[in-house]
């Protein structure tokens, strides 16, 4: 038996979609078996019988109904898209889904070192700033950094979200205190950043012990 990971892309036509394809077929122990894009005349269920790992990086709006085809399959499921309702998908069981509110290292970095120094500093707010063609807003990186701290602290911290051409992704945590203040900031600047959080999450969706499992950090830290 192969021990490869075959894999397909939905979303595959996109900017993000068509950057996972080249990661994939550049990963050791990967391999590329389909694109599903409605601009390429492909859809999900022709590249699921293919597929152990499906990578979504679609819209908000197909996320969930995407996922759940691929529960029924048998297919595990990596999520990029935000901007949809992880309740959807609660004890949903068949195979395992992993949502990775951003897949950069750097990001998950900038996530665990804010919500550190959020317990020490009075006050946090995030600014997080993309391209203009991002459907959603805040970002999920933003919604669950405002989450850990809020876990952390009891506080939920404001959220300000910025759109403009140019950008990529960005984030910074501003912390403040008695005469001083910290910035925590990550950049993206370009989509390849993603691409090793990427390959780690399809790498290790099919041996988690959770059928719904949200963040790169838990895929990173075993603590």
């Amino acid at each position: 038996m192969s021990s490869e990971i075959r894999v397909a892309v939905a979303g595959a036509a996109g900017r993000m979609g068509s950057t996972v394809c080249d990661a994939v077929e550049a990963a050791d122990g990967l391999v590329l078996t389909g694109r599903a894009d409605p601009s390429l005349g492909t859809t999900l269920a022709e590249v699921l019988p293919d597929a152990d790992v499906v990578v979504d990086f679609t819209q908000p709006t197909q996320v969930v109904d995407n996922a759940l085809e691929c529960i029924a399959a048998g297919v595990h499921v990596v999520i990029g898209t935000s901007g949809w309702d992880l309740a959807a998908l609660e004890g949903k069981t068949g195979a395992n889904v992993f949502f990775g509110p951003n897949f950069a290292i750097g990001a998950v970095l900038m996530m665990r070192f804010a919500t550190e120094a959020a317990r020490h500093m009075q006050k946090a707010e995030i600014i997080e700033l993309h391209h203009d063609k991002k459907l959603d807003a805040p970002s999920g990186t933003a919604a669950h950094t405002a989450r850990l701290i809020e876990d952390a602290t009891g506080v939920a911290p404001p959220v300000h979200s910025v759109r403009l051409p140019g950008l990529v992704a960005h984030q910074e945590v501003l912390l403040g205190g008695l005469g001083e203040t910290l910035t925590i900031r990550h950049d993206s600047l370009d989509r390849s950043s993603f691409m090793p959080g990427v390959v780690l999450a399809v790498r290790r969706v099919g041996t988690l012990s959770s059928p719904l499992t949200v963040g790169l950090d838990r895929l990173l830290f075993e603590d």
